[in-house]
């Protein structure tokens, strides 16, 4: 989340007119996140979050809002799009496609402990469950074919050393892709940036945590469920100075998403590789986002050399799934 395109309370309270949310009491900019314009907003109806779209075009959202409505008629908690009197979910303003869905409750965690990765792992088990009958299709937008165009971009700010990595990686990936698809490998409707920033949590009286929600359905698509996993163990189960797993929280995700959806062997011998195509997508898209960027008026880049640590990490080894 991030503010490219500003708004002014004049311009949304305009805009929010076609809604029957009443009277707006206030709205602030999100900095966090590289993608989309986004804003809290307050309503005499409640809490709202407002997108505005920079990349995504009006015949591609149907897809990501389309999703979120389903996930949330399942008892996923995610945010629900918001319709307008005419039943509408997607708006323009300021020129952008525009939604307004509903705001959750809870933070981000920074460090997350063992119980906080058993809830995202019963999470995604129960999102992938739910999303098998989400029958719209879009391909996930960030995979190889993304990862294949932005290389070549961002190679010349890259060091020989960082240049084979990345080389040496996309050619092994891409051999990997014609064999995955071979295999026919679970898919379907992911979210594919499950990070600690897009899951919010309650703490509970006792001090125990309580996940709250997942927010943030904008890079989601259809993919393999292993590659949604592998995306979520890279960011919730790290050593984040090394990259290295951490055990003890690999296994409270693990075994919580396992109790609900048992990976077959197929899935278990592309293990490997997923957390590596895992590791290689939000590298790539960190050195494109800090060495190509998009002018913002709010935005915090975040450094691809984390996720540089991690792909190596995962090419020296990983642990399989029990």
């Amino acid at each position: 989340m991030a503010v490219f395109t500003p708004v002014t309370r004049g311009q949304l309270a305009h805009w929010l007119e076609r809604y029957d949310l009443g009277e707006l009491l206030g709205f602030e900019g999100i900095p966090s996140g590289v993608e989309n314009s986004n804003f809290f907003v307050t309503t005499a109806a409640g809490g709202f979050v407002l997108t505005l779209f920079e990349r995504l075009g009006f015949d591609e959202l149907p897809f990501y809002l389309g999703l979120m409505r389903h996930l949330a008629a399942q008892g996923v908690p995610c945010p629900d799009p918001v319709a307008d009197r005419h039943g509408a979910l997607l708006g323009r303003l300021n020129g952008k496609p525009a939604a307004l869905v509903t705001r959750l409750a809870g933070r981000a965690v920074s460090n997350p402990a063992p119980a906080h990765c058993a809830q995202v792992g019963a999470l995604l088990a129960q999102m992938h469950g739910a999303a098998a009958g989400y029958e719209t299709r879009q391909p996930n937008l960030r995979g190889l074919d993304w990862w294949s165009r932005a290389a070549p971009q961002v190679l010349p700010f890259l060091d020989p050393g960082q240049s084979a990595l990345l080389l040496d990686e996309l050619r092994q990936q891409r051999a990997f892709a014609v064999a995955a698809r071979r295999l026919a490998l679970p898919s379907g409707a992911v979210h594919a940036d499950l990070f600690r920033d897009n899951v919010l949590f309650e703490t509970l009286p006792d001090g125990s945590p309580r996940l709250g929600g997942v927010i943030d359905f904008y890079f989601a698509g259809i993919d393999s469920w292993m590659f949604d996993l592998a995306v979520a163990v890279n960011d919730w189960c790290i050593d984040d100075a090394s990259g290295d797993i951490d055990l003890v929280r690999f296994a409270a995700l693990i075994e919580a998403y396992t109790a609900r959806r048992a990976p077959g062997d197929a899935e278990r011998a592309a293990w490997p590789m997923m957390l590596r195509a895992g590791a290689l997508r939000f590298w790539l898209s960190r050195l494109h986002d800090l060495h190509l960027p998009r002018p913002a008026q709010m935005i915090t880049p975040k450094d691809p050399a984390h996720f540089e640590r991690i792909l190596h990490a995962r090419r020296a080894g990983v642990p399989p799934i029990p």
